[in-house]
């Protein structure tokens, strides 16, 4: 026996080693995807609805969609949790009648679900006074005064509006400044993201990959903080960036980047929401087999772009996503392809702590 244990001695710390080791391994081989959670099914995976077989069967009450695709086509999506307990979808909307192409016209929509997964049903236009509700990039926020906000870019410039109700009437505050520098260039109102950060002042992430800082309310004005945040990360693409939302877990901040023509998506963290921004590597591509559902159907969307996060306890609760069954260009008028929002379950208390132990041994 004595020799046994000698042994043991002898390997106990180097057992401890490896093991310790093959866990840091293990959770640094984990990317963003790997946290994504089965969809629950609310009424039942049908083939009877449109798009392509690469998303059949599936569950139309999960998200916001038209089910019988005769009026719209939906994007972008943005969860705000209200008061009364219901679940409020900012999204956007267009005639299907223009095939996908009609995105330019869409008009910024709010919806409503007893449930985070839905489904969502459309409450109309936010503010249908105000140029006829024309938004996209639709995205929102809670203000420090309890106020909401819902703030759109792209086909207008950084327009911000505001309300006391989640259910609107949706007064218009003005648009998003941003004060002259050396990279006030990078200020693009377009994708725009927008953080309330733990310190009181406002963040936005836009398509160009710089960070924006106001310490003086959400209309700015913003400082750009300096280059494109992705510039020269290994392992990054260089080409047809857009789409990122930004959010703070788990003591670090994190954006979620899309590369458009590769049809992936990435996830860097900073611990400061300026600076040493790293490449955690994917976060979503739609040719992998992470949205399922709870029975193990997988559906593969195209394209999966515009994510936007929910949080409940600090934590990443879901993903929204805006998907289209086809590529854009064979999306087209009155056929059988659309694109809707998608919600999906996320493991954030997980994701975070295992982001901790890697960005601590960073």
């Amino acid at each position: 026996m004595k020799p046994a244990k000698i042994v043991y001695s002898v390997l106990a710390p180097v057992l401890a080693l490896v093991m310790v080791t093959g866990f840091s391994a293990c959770a640094a081989e984990k990317t963003l995807i790997d946290y994504f959670l089965p969809m629950p099914i609310h009424g039942a995976l049908t083939s009877n609805a449109w798009g392509a077989p690469n998303v059949l069967p599936r569950d139309p009450q999960n998200g916001l969609e038209d089910r019988t695709l005769k009026s719209w086509c939906y994007w972008d999506g943005k969860i705000i949790k209200g008061p009364e307990g219901r679940y409020h979808m900012f999204a956007s909307r267009w005639d299907q009648a223009q095939g996908h192409g009609g995105w330019w016209t869409s008009k910024a929509v709010h919806a409503v679900s007893d449930n985070p997964t839905g489904p969502y049903l459309d409450q109309g236009l936010c503010w249908p006074a105000n140029q006829d509700g024309k938004g996209h990039n639709v995205t929102a926020l809670v203000l420090p005064d309890g106020r909401y906000a819902v703030v759109v870019s792209e086909t207008r410039p950084g327009d911000v509006f505001v309300s006391r109700s989640l259910d609107g009437p949706w007064e218009y505050l003005g648009a998003l400044q941003v004060t002259p520098n050396s990279y006030s260039g990078l200020g693009k109102m377009s994708n725009v993201s927008i953080l309330l950060r733990p310190d009181g002042n406002f963040m936005i992430v836009a398509r160009s990959g710089a960070v924006w800082l106001s310490q003086t309310g959400i209309l700015g004005p913003y400082t750009v903080q300096g280059p494109c945040v992705y510039n020269g990360l290994p392992g990054l693409p260089t080409h047809d960036m857009e789409d990122p939302v930004v959010w703070y877990s788990g003591g670090l901040y994190h954006i979620v980047v899309n590369c458009w023509s590769d049809r992936k998506a990435f996830h860097l963290t900073s611990p400061d929401g300026i600076h040493h921004w790293v490449n955690r590597g994917l976060a979503y591509d739609p040719q992998k087999n992470f949205l399922r559902y709870t029975d193990g159907t997988v559906n593969h969307w195209n394209k999966i772009e515009r994510p936007n996060v929910y949080l409940e306890h600090g934590h990443v609760a879901y993903f929204t996503l805006a998907v289209i069954d086809v590529p854009k260009d064979q999306e087209l008028p009155n056929d059988n392809h659309g694109s809707k929002v998608i919600v999906v379950p996320f493991d954030g208390v997980a994701f975070d702590r295992d982001m901790q132990k890697l960005s601590a041994g960073q």
